[in-house]
């Protein structure tokens, strides 16, 4: 089966071509220098730059994929979570294409996209991972941070998840604290390589002690801020290096020590992480060692784009889900869930 994925969850303009775990065709649209000057995503911004582009990236994917939308035979699109004014021109778009082109159209979680990242291929079907399941799944983003049991191809269990913000949110947030722009996670993580991920200031680590697998970067934020409220400009220009390094290395342990938690109570030492914060290097040298020693395996996505928003992950979950008859029903009735969550129940 041929799906045309649909992705407009958030501040990414993304369609793709997939069949199976095989990419065919990608485009993404990036909206960062648009909402850059604001400090942060602006919702109303964020939908009129899908509006404006969503066809464009539509042909895109299509060229890439050297093929026509005659030739497609399923529509794929997110409808949660994410911004709802956002995932509203995504899903209005698909609509449209279905009943047009008289297809079938799958909706697909956001989370479950990034999940199934790890598992993508190129048009050539490398690199040929095998699912095995069960897996202990990391989701790591500016909007969520999940702990999650993935048992079967759609079956999936929220083992632990944020209280208040999100590890992505939290790097974003100390970075503007610091005047280091928007989006702060690559700058910060920059940085502290030039200390070499010191730790000189000890910020807090969020609910390490507590038996549940829950995470919170609310309150080291808080920390952070008041922290910085002590020190003088020029004081925090001296030592930029080291706050953003030891602010890092505070939300990195924090995350590592769920993790841990989590393969000691679940028993499975088969590890995905998904999610834009992957990116960073240092954090998956961590992970790495981390699995080393409890003799596990850790998979990340194939490429680089894979770990932030994009439409090919999304079309390889709606792959799966056509695998097992998962299509929306009544179109009309389909509607964007902007605090959707994983293994909940949908139109579907």
């Amino acid at each position: 089966m041929k799906i045309l994925a649909i992705e407009t969850s958030c501040d990414e303009t993304a369609a793709a071509v997939v069949t199976e775990r095989k990419i065919l065709g990608n485009a993404i649209y990036s909206q960062i220098l648009i909402h850059k000057k604001w400090g942060g995503v602006v919702p109303s911004l964020a939908k009129k730059a899908h509006e404006e582009r969503i066809d464009m990236v539509i042909k895109q994917a299509l060229q890439k994929a050297k093929t026509r939308i005659e030739n497609i035979d399923a529509i794929a699109v997110t409808y949660g979570p994410g911004l709802a004014i956002a995932l509203e021109v995504g899903i209005n778009k698909a609509k449209e294409l279905a009943k047009k082109y008289s297809r079938k159209l799958i909706a697909v979680n956001h989370m479950e996209g990034h999940i199934y990242a790890n598992f993508a291929q190129n048009n050539k079907g490398n690199p040929r991972r095998d699912l095995i399941f069960p897996y202990l799944v990391l989701l790591i983003s500016g909007g969520h941070t999940e702990l999650v049991l993935w048992r079967s191809e759609l079956q999936f269990e929220i083992l632990g998840e944020t209280v208040d913000d999100a590890a992505g949110e939290a790097l974003d947030k100390a970075a503007k604290l610091l005047n280091l722009g928007y989006p702060g996670g690559a700058v910060i993580e920059r940085l502290a390589g030039q200390v070499k991920n010191s730790d000189s200031y000890k910020f807090p680590r969020p609910m390490s002690r507590s038996d549940d697998l829950n995470f919170s970067f609310s309150g080291l934020k808080t920390s952070f801020y008041y922290f910085l409220k002590r020190m003088d400009k020029k004081e925090i220009s001296k030592n930029l290096r080291e706050l953003a390094s030891s602010f890092q290395e505070a939300v990195f342990d924090s995350l590592q020590i769920k993790l841990e938690k989590a393969i000691k109570q679940t028993g499975v030492k088969k590890i995905i992480v998904g999610g834009g914060v992957i990116s960073n290097q240092y954090l998956r040298g961590r992970l790495r060692l981390q699995i080393k020693k409890v003799e596990g395996e850790v998979i990340f996505p194939p490429q680089k784009y894979l770990c932030t928003d994009n439409a090919a992950m999304i079309g390889i979950a709606a792959s799966f889900r056509a695998k097992h008859q998962v299509f929306v029903k009544d179109l009309d009735k389909l509607d964007r869930i902007p605090r959707l969550r994983l293994g909940s129940s949908d139109i579907n």
